[in-house]
């Protein structure tokens, strides 16, 4: 991949007091609350431009597109944000935990050349058009990189760790936690070895994106229509596959407005093709218990086909796929890497075959609703299932790299919400401004 260094806009210490506290999650995991909290953080904070507030009042000549692009030209006049002297790239590291497991995951953020898909850029999950129209409005009322999208590369002479650690040496220019203590820093890489050494081991790699979809496609998008060479790169944040940071969560499926659900009809449906392994309780004390264990023979099966199931009944349930012959008969056209997808299988054997949750509903979200694994994710579940505000969740388990890189290569894409790489990466650590005259957004 054809990669260069960029003179990026970073928020000004001496502008803004903490530069951490004008970054934010990216724009599609912001909803109403966190936008409240994250304005009232800074009145620099870059979920202004990235996911701004609308209004009922919004018109073709005032709206969140438009509002965006007067923040950031405000922004860089009021030095707010500043440019770099020279060009560079980034290290990126974040520090977290897991159940009590600390991890630090690190990559390098610089410009990618754009490439369509199959030549040497690879996506993995499938795409909505009402994310991209948003983003893409965006992208040309600003003529701003605003995000990062997330790339996975393989290098087995592990050049980032050689690079990142000598960045490391210097002070951060951001350094910050945020709510779910994940600590965020980044440091300048501006020394020309090494930003040789990674755009020179670069150059013959592959790049697969883990996160941000929407956003290269976006990318692509304004490329062929602005035909701008500057546009032909894109702003990235590139993670080494082998780097020991890099974890994928599970994301979990709530069913609603389910009309007629009946769970003893399901799991007698399912029992041709599924082990349905029963864990009662009568108490609450029985019920962390039968929790428990349905976690551990999910966890013990990993390897194979299995999900958790709670219905809000006496119950919990872990399903184990019997035969992958099931997916290959029923979906002989895609290959063996998707055909032994959890959520494939989950979408294709129970959601659309026995419930009738076909792919353009899974796409509206109208029978289902994500949860991330995080925090108190699994007691949340259990309790909108318990007040019937779900009628029943599905547990899934993490997605593996190996798999990520697998339905990559053999070009397929997998259903949305299928991996969950955690913690995300957080957008405002750098910006990149294109010489392009904005285009006003049409509503």
């Amino acid at each position: 991949m054809d990669i260069k260094p960029f003179k990026a806009y970073r928020f000004n210490k001496e502008a803004v007091g903490n530069p951490g506290d004008c970054i934010a999650p990216p724009y599609d995991v912001i909803d109403s609350s966190m936008r409240e909290e994250l304005y009232n953080r800074s009145a620099y904070n870059i979920v202004r431009a990235i996911n701004g507030k609308t209004g009922p009042d919004d018109t073709a000549d005032d709206n969140v597109y438009i509002r965006a692009n007067e923040y950031l030209e405000d922004a860089i006049k009021n030095g707010v944000l500043t440019q770099e002297d020279k060009d560079a790239v980034y290290a990126y590291v974040q520090d977290f935990e897991i159940a009590g497991q600390a991890f630090q995951r690190s990559g390098i953020i610089a410009c990618g050349k754009l490439k369509a898909f199959g030549e040497g850029v690879q996506p993995h999950e499938k795409t909505l058009e009402g994310p991209k129209a948003d983003r893409l409005n965006l992208t040309r009322a600003t003529a701003c990189q605003l995000g990062q999208i997330f790339m996975l590369y393989d290098d087995v002479t592990n050049v980032d760790s050689q690079i990142i650690p000598k960045a490391m040496r210097k002070e951060p220019v951001i350094d910050m936690t945020d709510e779910h203590d994940v600590r965020h820093r980044l440091f300048v890489i501006d020394d020309s070895e090494s930003i040789s050494a990674f755009v020179a081991m670069m150059a013959d790699k592959q790049a697969v994106i883990a996160d941000g979809h929407h956003r290269y496609e976006t990318a692509l998008n304004y490329y062929a229509e602005t035909q701008n060479e500057q546009a032909a790169y894109q702003m990235l944040t590139f993670v080494n596959m082998r780097n020991e940071g890099l974890v994928i969560q599970p994301t979990h499926r709530l069913l609603i407005d389910m009309e007629d659900f009946n769970l003893a009809a399901l799991l007698e449906e399912l029992k041709d093709e599924f082990e349905i392994t029963e864990f009662s309780f009568t108490s609450d004390a029985d019920r962390q218990q039968a929790r428990k264990q349905m976690f551990e023979m999910m966890q013990t099966n990993a390897d194979q086909n299995i999900f958790g199931l709670y219905a809000g009944t006496k119950a919990f349930y872990a399903i184990l796929l019997r035969d992958t012959k099931f997916m290959s008969e029923l979906c002989p056209d895609i290959s063996h890497a998707a055909q032994r997808l959890d959520v494939n299988v989950l979408h294709t054997l129970i959601l659309d075959k026995h419930l009738g949750v076909c792919d353009a509903k899974m796409a509206n979200e109208s029978h289902l609703v994500y949860i991330k694994d995080l925090g108190d994710a699994i007691d949340t579940s259990v309790a909108k299932v318990d007040s019937g505000e779900s009628q029943a969740v599905f547990f899934m388990n993490a997605t593996r790299i190996e798999q990520v890189q697998a339905i990559a290569a053999a070009g397929e894409k997998m259903p949305q919400k299928s991996t969950f790489f955690y913690p995300k990466i957080f957008s405002g650590l750098t910006i990149r401004k294109l010489e392009i005259e904005p285009i006003p957004a049409t509503l």
